[in-house]
Parts: C-alpha cells; sequence; structure tokens
C-alpha cells in the first residue's frame, strides 16, 4: 500500500465531504470535540447488544464521561432495523430529553438513528417518505444533529444520506433518502473495526464492494460519483481477503474503511438490480444484507454485461488485471475473480447455501421490483429478470 493512501497510524485527519470526517487510529478520541461542535448537551447514543457485547460501546461511553459529556443510550436495535426498533428509539429519545444522536455500530444501528432523528421533527408513518415513491419531498432540514461512529467497514452509512428499515406497511427493506440525513460528523476509528469475526468482515466487506460497483456502472450521470467508486473497487480489491485473514491489520481495515465511505458516496448516482434483490432477501429470508449482495452480484454481472462490458473492463483493471486485454475478455474474467474473491473469503456460492427457500424466489422478485434500486441497473430488468437472477443463484 502507497503511504499517501492513508494517513500514518499517528495522524488523524479531518474531511468533509459535505458530513465532516474524522478518520484515523485514535478518531474516536475527537468525539467530544464534535459534540461541542454540534451543541450536543444530552445526545442520545444508538446501538445494538452486539456493539455492547464486543466492549466498543463502553469505550464511547469512557470518551463522553471523560469530557463530562451527559448522554442518553438506546441499545436494542436488531441486525436487520424494523420500524419497532426506530420507534423504540424515539421513545427513549424523548423520554431523556436528549437533542442529538450519536449512532455507533454496523449498518443497522446507524440506519435506524438515522430514522429515529427524522421521526423527532417528522410525522410517522415512516413509509410516507420511501424514497421508491418521492418520500424524499417531505424530508425537512429541521432535524437534530447526528454523529455516526461506525464499527464495521460495510455500508458506509456514516456519510451516505439514506436509512434503511424494514417497514411494517410495505412488508419490505425501505429506503428513505434524503440529502437532510447525512450525518453532521463521522468518526472513523479502524481499531473499533479489529475486532470484527472474518465472517462479518468478508460480507461487509463485499456490501462497500457492491456499492461501488452497482454505482460505477449505474445508468446515472455522476463523473465524481464514478472516481470515487473506482477507487473504492482497488481498495476492496487489494485490502479485503488481508482483512478477512489478518483482523489485526490495521493498514487493510483502514483501506476497507474508506472504501466504505466511497461506496456510499458513490451510490448516490444510483444502484441497482442487486441491491434490489438483496432489499427483498434481508426481510423474507433473513439474510445479511451483505451477504445476499456478495452472492447474488456475479448474476447481475451476467445479466449487466451486454450493456456496460467498457465499465465492468475498467473495474476488473482497478482490480489488477492488464489493461492491454480486450474488454470482452476483462469483463468476463471480472466476473470469474468476483466468485474466486467470494470463495476466499468464505462467502457461499448459492442462495440456497445460506437457508433461502426455492418457494420464496417469488414473492423476492416481487419484492425487489418494488424497491427503487433496480431503476438504477444498466440493463433494464422486470420482475421475470429478477425472478431468474434469483433462480440462477439459488
Amino acid at each position: 500500500m502507497h503511504p499517501f493512501d492513508m494517513p500514518s497510524e499517528a495522524r488523524v485527519t479531518e474531511m468533509s465531504w459535505p458530513t465532516k470526517i474524522v478518520f484515523g487510529v485514535g478518531a474516536l478520541q475527537r468525539l467530544p470535540a464534535q459534540v461541542a461542535r454540534l451543541k450536543m448537551t444530552r445526545p442520545l447514543v444508538v446501538t445494538d447488544a452486539g456493539v455492547v457485547k464486543a466492549g466498543l460501546a463502553q469505550r464511547v461511553y469512557d470518551v463522553l464521561k471523560g469530557a463530562g459529556v451527559t448522554y442518553a443510550v438506546f441499545d436494542r436495535v436488531e441486525p436487520n432495523p424494523t420500524e419497532k426498533d426506530v420507534f423504540a428509539g424515539l421513545e427513549a429519545y424523548r423520554h431523556h430529553g436528549c437533542d442529538g444522536v450519536v449512532a455507533l455500530g454496523g449498518g443497522s444501528p446507524l440506519d435506524a438513528a438515522k430514522l429515529v432523528q427524522l421521526l423527532t421533527t417528522h410525522e410517522p408513518p415512516l413509509s410516507r417518505y420511501d424514497d421508491a415513491k418521492g418520500g424524499d419531498q417531505y424530508v425537512r432540514d429541521d432535524l437534530p444533529p447526528l454523529i455516526a461512529i461506525p464499527t464495521t467497514a460495510g455500508t458506509g452509512s456514516e456519510v451516505s444520506r439514506s436509512g434503511v428499515a424494514t417497514l411494517e406497511d410495505t412488508g419490505r427493506k425501505t429506503v428513505i433518502f434524503s440529502p437532510h440525513l447525512l450525518p453532521r460528523a463521522a468518526i472513523c476509528d479502524p481499531e473499533l473495526t479489529l475486532g470484527l469475526p472474518p465472517g462479518p468482515t468478508a460480507a461487509t466487506g463485499m456490501d462497500a464492494f457492491t456499492h461501488c460497483l452497482e454505482a460505477y456502472v449505474s445508468n446515472g450521470f455522476h463523473p465524481l460519483a464514478d472516481a470515487v467508486a473506482i477507487d473504492g473497487i482497488a481498495r476492496v480489491g487489494r485490502s479485503l481477503i488481508t482483512a478477512v485473514k489478518e483482523g489485526s491489520n490495521i493498514a487493510a481495515r483502514a483501506d476497507m474503511m474508506v472504501a466504505a465511505m466511497q461506496g456510499a458516496m458513490a451510490f448516490q448516482k444510483g444502484l441497482g438490480a442487486c441491491h434490489a434483490l438483496a432489499h427483498a432477501l434481508t426481510p423474507i429470508s433473513n439474510l445479511h444484507h451483505g451477504l445476499a449482495n456478495a452472492i447474488v452480484l456475479p448474476v447481475v454481472m451476467e445479466f449487466n454485461r451486454p450493456t456496460c462490458t467498457a465499465r465492468l473492463a475498467r473495474v476488473a483493471v482497478a482490480m489488477g488485471e492488464f489493461s492491454n486485454v480486450r474488454e470482452d475478455v476483462l469483463a468476463a474474467h471480472l466476473i470469474e475473480r468476483i466468485r474466486k474473491l467470494n470463495a476466499a473469503i468464505g462467502i457461499p456460492a448459492r442462495l440456497r447455501d445460506v437457508g433461502v427457500q426455492e418457494k420464496d424466489l417469488a414473492r423476492i422478485a416481487s419484492k425487489a421490483f418494488e424497491d427503487a434500486s433496480h431503476l438504477g441497473n444498466p440493463r433494464k430488468c422486470t420482475e421475470a429478470d429478477l425472478l431468474a437472477m434469483a433462480r440462477e443463484a439459488f
């Protein structure tokens, strides 16, 4: 890894994009400064049981206590957040008289925290703000400040403008999308990911990769997002296997944390059919979002290859393939490379291997077609196409 690709382990860097990002080993110690900057006097820390059990929540509490910051805690977010989690968090926010949110954990607590933040000033139901139905027009800017602290390198929710939860009245994992949901600050400390086991490291890492790849090949126009996505792809290509197999490698962990942010920055351009299917697989088959993305991705890439061969070829080059090879050959090599990457990090090859039931595939395709993500797919896809892809991945 080139030394200019990440900050020195002894240096914490601050960036804006537009979220204020505090990045580097030891960045957690700067949390109180961001709390003060945003004029929070009693933040609600939103997290989950896994983060508490890992001892990471206590590290945050200690930093806040050490700076004399009064805070409250809601630590009951489920692994795949639901509307129930959000309303329970909102009750805690109001009960304790909070004036801001500190979101701590992987994508689930960060997403739930954003939706708690939304409901502090917006009327329910959450489905009113569904991005697939133009709900972003109802999201105002009168939200309390939110600081996001990721403990995984996957969703990039710490710098994204979306919150995702399974809602009762849609029956699916629903995306709520607005620039007003962007965290006001992100504390990105690679040390917080060192204890993440290989399985979650692999699944969240492939989530970051899928964000970058789907954004890069999506049908939107956003050259800035493209540039960010390609750099994120290169980082995953060189560091994910190391992060999975050498969990204490801080350079690989830092690279993956950057890639996760880049994926979330890039997918403002759009996503694709892979995410549409993954958003359906989570509520129907109780599948981890990143794991669902990883298994379905090669099949979606095959479906898209005739439409975006040149872009897939550029992705292949970013991952280390030789640039003087024909584009169609590079695109084919890339799909096989992703299958081999999945195998190397312990991702099962097929949906049946992770408990998905064949009888559910038609319902998964139906829910995927309701999801706005497939509208960004480079090759237009019907519900029948989504079902065919689900069957191929099964």
